[in-house]
């Protein structure tokens, strides 16, 4: 007998219906919901239950009158209306891995099961909501304050480490925030709360991006906008759309790239306290934009609006924390990566080089990644032995650091000796990545 519980699945024709899969694309819900009930007879007081939204609420989104943008009503919509997580930008959802792929732990033979003692046990989420309700205090500044440490403390981490680990911290402080976001504060404090939620889906963005999963990492971006234009914070929404600038570059979408660059130069324009720092990076991811594009002229312009904006920086500026990692080192880095995509090799590698000579040794991510590019320079020159030797100590790094960007860079260096690939240093170099990067999805072959 079926499940009355269990949501039913949304018939096959409906779900390949050119017009449904745009209108999740997009997040159209008014659209999605008229289909569901033309095409699958699913009402809007059905659609209200099935996604623990009120009647009315439905009723608005139908009418034009309200969109639905956080992403815990979007999972909710996705979980309750059984839509694919990847039409509406999400990650696989649990419920889409049939029943007879999931993994049970088989019970060791003859081994009398532990007693469990009830104080070792984590209460269930509904009792966390029930005792957060119980506990919940009035939030201060240094509550903000403390969730802006926890970010930076989360960035340092990513640099260390990687976001794969740290992910579901964020993501939990994430829904934590939203979730507050839904009480009435004070305006200081609620939009220190947007603030802080933009930021944080912008890092979740970030992890997803740094782990080449581009659809959940255009979902947390588009997310990270919307809060930060709640508040009408613009130099943020420039930061995020420059993030997905650098996004369109590795999906190989170079004019998609200049266009979200430039629409995040717009932005930031508009804001009154937009800072010469903020400029340059902005400068320098068009730059990366145009040298995509193989746009010669423009790139090296970009390049010097980075500069000239990076020369205006004074000591007091009031810098957003999240461009302070633009320093003078990441300047030149980023300068020898434009002239890199260019072609330009014999400029780009002293450039690289030198960034790499002032670079912190924490910073695990970016040594492997501009090593990467160094190596790639020097191989553009004929120079094989040493670019052999810097994608090498790219390695170390990489492997600390877990993350599948800088790997996936490192195993395309590996394509690119094919030419070489019996050379005594090629064949090093290929041995150690086996080592310490094993292959993925067929990747190095043989």
């Amino acid at each position: 007998m079926p499940d009355a519980d269990r949501p039913q699945e949304l018939p096959a024709r409906l779900l390949t219906d050119p017009e449904m899969i745009d209108a999740c694309r997009v997040r159209d819900f008014a659209l999605v919901f008229r289909l569901l009930k033309t095409k699958a007879g699913i009402y809007p007081s059905m659609i209200a239950r099935r996604c623990e939204l009120t009647p009315s609420r439905v009723g608005e989104v139908i009418a034009g009158q309200r969109q639905l943008r956080h992403m815990d009503v979007v999972e909710r919509i996705a979980d309750g209306l059984r839509i694919p997580g990847h039409m509406l930008g999400l990650a696989r959802r649990e419920w889409e891995t049939p029943q007879a792929l999931l993994v049970t732990e088989r019970e060791p033979p003859q081994a009398p099961e532990p007693e469990q003692e009830p104080s070792a046990s984590l209460p269930g989420p509904d009792v966390d909501s029930i005792l957060a309700l119980a506990t919940r205090t009035s939030l201060s500044a240094a509550t903000l304050e403390a969730f802006r440490s926890s970010i930076e403390d989360y960035w340092r981490r990513d640099d260390q480490h990687g976001g794969e680990a740290l992910r579901p911290a964020i993501v939990g402080q994430l829904r934590h925030v939203v979730g507050l976001l839904k009480e009435s504060r004070s305006p200081s404090i609620q939009n220190g709360l947007y603030g802080i939620a933009a930021e944080l889906a912008r890092l979740t963005g970030w992890t997803y991006f740094d782990a080449r999963q581009y659809n959940q990492a255009r979902a947390y971006f588009t997310e990270a906008l919307h809060l930060a234009k709640e508040i009408d914070d613009r130099q943020f929404m420039a930061n995020v759309l420059a993030c997905m600038s650098l996004q369109g570059t590795y999906q190989d979408k170079p004019a998609d790239s200049l266009a979200l660059v430039t629409a995040a130069q717009d932005q930031a324009r508009s804001a009154l306290d937009t800072t010469p720092r903020v400029q340059s990076m902005l400068s320098m991811r068009e730059a990366f934009a145009h040298a995509t594009l193989g746009n010669r002229d423009s790139t090296h312009r970009a390049i010097g609006e980075a500069h000239r904006h990076f020369q205006q920086i004074r000591e007091n500026d009031p810098d957003p924390s999240w461009v302070t990692y633009f320093d003078e080192t990441k300047l030149i880095v980023d300068t020898g990566i434009a002239h890199g995509r260019l072609g330009e090799a014999a400029i780009a590698e002293p450039l690289i080089a030198d960034a790499l000579r002032r670079e912190t040794h924490s910073n695990q991510r970016g040594r492997a990644f501009h090593s990467f590019w160094l190596a790639r320079t020097q191989l553009d020159q004929g120079k094989l032995e040493q670019a052999c030797h810097t994608a090498t100590q790219a390695l170390g790094p990489a492997s600390a650091v877990g993350s599948e960007r800088v790997s996936g860079h490192l195993r395309e260096f590996y394509d690119q000796l094919a030419p070489h690939r019996q050379e005594p240093v090629a064949l090093a170099f290929e041995a150690r990545l086996r080592e310490l990067l094993p292959p993925v999805s067929g990747s190095l072959r043989p």
